[in-house]
């Protein structure tokens, strides 16, 4: 990889269920610009990607659905049970993943870049690095996650667990090593001293405050939440939500390893939340709670564009919001922020189609902004 001076590069690994994502998440918060490596190989054989007709002509035209695309539960059935196919796929798709990789990383704006990949240290990613770091768990808090969250048995928990290569071999060359198998609490503190560590005098990464003078209340704000701020998110949507979201503050601590909270803010008082996540150059934004008091159009507005001005600093490509309630009907007000209501197999871009399926709630609408359109993983 070329073009990342002045980048300081964190690799991220550790074996399945130990918590990398939940730690990549962390980092975000901190400032850091982050990569899924292994979501991007995904995209690398997807529909139009440069990787698609080489998987086809490697595997045959059994492995596409009717759809076209690549089935991954074919695919994934036949590389896991043999070791000569899973290392043709890993020879087609990891080059164009390093190739994206670099993109992605040499347009950050951010000073420190996370890159997380299960095979981090088999493969050229860890020749890059300034720090590797490895997430660590007990096997049997692996089995019981991959249980609970998965729902697999406890002998396929156990098998895939050990299909993977010896956690103690990462442990054994990180330069830092995250203990996950406590609290939210106690994982975010160490993965905050983690960070003031290896990065003396690192901040936080400042978040572009947007304002807008209201015609009779005062001013809106929006704001990036930090995890400081999880009581009073947990009281407002509890209390927004009239008690169909029970939320405590502990609950939002949780949630911040997996998503972000934008707070909309008047005269410094928390009037409106949105929870949302950038996931695999995909923005996903749900949770939406506004005080009645506020002019709706006016509060959306800035609450949405908080949104997407750091959505951009993470480079997504598209916007998906999935709204309840009564916003779900309010089709004119999202078109004048640019959003169109579709649905999942409408979108066209096979990682945004897969964001929608996984992501949407019961009950909500979904509405969809593209936001860039030089998208990596294209056809060279």
């Amino acid at each position: 990889m070329s073009n990342l001076s002045g980048k300081f590069i964190i690799g991220l690994t550790g074996n399945i269920a130990t918590g990398k994502s939940v730690v990549r998440r962390m980092l975000e918060h901190l400032g850091a610009y982050t990569i899924d490596a292994d979501a991007l190989t995904h995209r690398a054989y997807s529909k139009g990607a440069p990787g698609y007709q080489q998987v086809i002509d490697g595997f045959g035209r059994w492995i596409v659905n009717k759809d076209g695309e690549v089935d991954r539960k074919k695919l994934g059935n036949l590389v896991f049970n043999d070791p000569e196919a899973m290392k043709q796929l890993e020879a087609i798709v990891h080059p164009l993943v390093r190739q994206a990789t670099e993109i992605l990383a040499s347009r950050a704006t951010q000073p420190v870049v996370v890159i997380e990949a299960i095979k981090l240290l088999e493969g050229e990613l860890r020749n890059v690095c300034n720090s590797i770091w490895v997430t660590n768990a007990p096997e049997v808090i692996q089995i019981e996650r991959l249980m609970r969250k998965r729902g697999f048995t406890r002998d396929q928990a156990r098998e895939r667990i050990h299909m993977q290569s010896a956690q103690s071999a990462k442990v054994a060359v990180a330069n830092i090593v995250i203990t996950n198998t406590g609290s939210y609490e106690d994982l975010w503190k160490q993965v905050s001293e983690a960070w003031k560590e290896v990065i003396p005098g690192a901040k936080e990464a400042p978040v572009e405050t947007i304002t807008v003078k209201k015609p009779i209340s005062g001013e809106l704000t929006v704001h990036r939440g930090k995890p400081k701020n999880a009581s009073a998110i947990a009281e407002l949507i509890t209390r927004l939500s009239k008690g169909k979201v029970t939320l405590t503050a502990s609950d939002v601590m949780e949630n911040f390893g997996d998503k972000a909270y934008m707070l909309l803010q008047q005269d410094g008082n928390l009037v409106g939340v949105a929870g949302w996540q950038v996931e695999n150059l995909v923005t996903r934004t749900s949770d939406i709670f506004l005080e009645n008091s506020l002019e709706k159009e006016k509060a959306l507005e800035i609450l949405v564009k908080g949104v997407e001005n750091a959505s951009s600093e993470l480079q997504s490509e598209a916007s998906l919001l999935f709204v309840m309630n009564e916003l779900s009907g309010q089709d004119a007000l999202w078109q004048k922020l640019g959003y169109e209501k579709r649905t999942p197999e409408t979108l066209g871009v096979q990682a945004w189609q897969d964001a929608a399926i996984e992501s949407t709630p019961a009950g909500s609408a979904l509405f969809f902004k593209q936001l860039r359109q030089d998208r990596v993983l294209r056809p060279i």
